[in-house]
C-alpha cells in the first residue's frame, strides 16, 4: 500500500464535484500536481476512480463511487486520530470508568452523560452501578476512576470526596400496611412496627436511625421499596426513589413530626489520581443538574 491521506483528500475533493483545477486551487497545488497524484492513486490500488472526457469535469466510474465512501471514511478517521492527539497533550482522558450508586436520581445522570458525549466526543465512557459500598470498592479496587454516591461516614482514607447535592428523604410503607391510613405520626408511633434499614449496621447513612426494636436490613433503597411493596415495614427512602414509576400506588408517603435529613450526593475519587478535564466536566454538570431536580 502506496497512497497517502493526501491523495485520498483529493479524491474526495475532486468527488464531491470540483474540478481537477478547483481542487488544485483549494490546495494551493498545481493541477498538473493533483491529477499525478489522483492517477497514482488509481494505479495503487488497481481500479480506475474516474471518467476522463476532453472538456468535461471528472466523473466517478463505478469503482470510484464504490470506493468514495470508503475514502470519507479514513479522512474521518483521520480527524479522529488528530482530535485524540491533541486531547491526550491537554490532558484529556481517554477512557472514564464511572461507578454509581444504584439509587443515584437518574435524570440527572443520564443529561449529564448526554452533555458530555457532546463536550468529549471522542471518550469512551464505562457505566457501572451497585448497591451499597459497590462504588467504593471499584474505586479502591481501580475498577472505576470516578464515582457518584451517597455521603456516609465510613469513607476509606484512600478516597478523596465532593459534595455535589442532596436529595429530599421521605418516610414510606406499603399501601396495605397498617400506617398507610393512619394520620400525622410520631416517633413512637412508628416504633411499633418493623423498620427497613440500609446495611451494614453502622453505615452512618441520613436516615440510618434504628427507632423500631424490629428491623430488617438491605444494601439498596430499591430492595427495600420491594420488600415496602409486600408492607413488611416502613423506611425512608430518597424521594426520586419512593416516586418510580413501578411503585407508584404501591408506596405511601406518610405524614411524621421528624424526617430524616437530606442525602448528600458526593463526587468520590482516589486520593492518588487526580480527575482528569473530562471528569471534572461531568461533575460539574451533574450538580447543575441534580440542583434542577430541587
Amino acid at each position: 500500500m502506496q497512497w497517502s491521506l493526501e491523495q485520498i483528500r483529493l479524491f474526495v475533493g475532486v468527488a464531491e464535484g470540483q474540478s481537477f483545477s478547483a481542487v488544485a486551487r483549494d490546495m494551493r497545488r498545481a493541477q498538473s500536481a493533483v491529477s499525478s497524484a489522483i492517477a497514482m492513486l488509481e494505479a495503487d490500488l488497481g481500479v480506475v476512480l474516474f471518467e476522463r472526457s476532453s472538456g468535461r469535469q471528472p466523473r466517478l466510474t463505478r469503482a470510484g463511487s464504490a470506493l468514495l465512501e470508503e475514502a470519507r471514511e479514513l479522512l474521518r478517521q483521520g480527524e479522529r486520530l488528530e482530535a485524540r492527539a491533541q486531547g491526550l497533550v491537554r490532558g484529556e482522558e481517554e477512557c472514564l470508568r464511572l461507578a454509581q450508586d444504584e439509587a443515584m436520581p437518574y435524570q440527572p445522570v443520564l443529561d449529564s452523560l448526554e452533555a458530555l458525549a457532546q463536550a468529549f466526543p471522542l471518550l469512551e465512557v464505562q457505566l457501572a452501578s451497585g448497591a451499597q459500598g459497590d462504588v467504593a470498592r471499584k474505586l479502591l479496587e481501580r475498577r472505576a476512576d470516578l464515582g457518584l454516591l451517597f455521603h456516609h461516614e465510613q469513607m476509606p482514607a484512600e478516597l478523596e470526596r465532593q459534595r455535589l447535592g442532596t436529595i429530599e428523604m421521605v418516610t414510606v410503607c406499603g399501601a396495605g400496611h397498617p400506617l398507610a391510613s393512619a394520620g400525622p405520626l410520631q416517633r413512637r408511633e412508628l416504633a411499633r412496627h418493623r423498620q427497613l434499614l440500609m446495611a451494614p449496621q453502622g453505615s452512618h447513612y441520613p436516615g440510618g436511625e434504628q427507632i423500631s426494636p424490629s428491623v430488617w436490613r438491605a444494601d439498596s433503597f430499591y430492595v427495600m421499596a420491594e420488600l415496602l411493596m409486600r408492607n413488611l415495614g416502613w423506611a425512608w427512602l430518597p424521594r426520586h426513589v419512593a416516586q418510580y414509576p413501578t411503585y407508584q400506588a404501591q408506596l405511601v408517603e406518610l405524614r411524621c413530626d421528624w424526617t430524616p435529613p437530606p442525602l448528600v450526593v458526593e463526587l468520590v475519587c482516589r486520593r492518588d489520581e487526580a480527575p482528569g478535564p473530562a471528569a471534572l466536566w461531568l461533575a460539574k454538570a451533574f450538580a447543575e443538574h441534580l440542583q434542577a431536580m430541587d
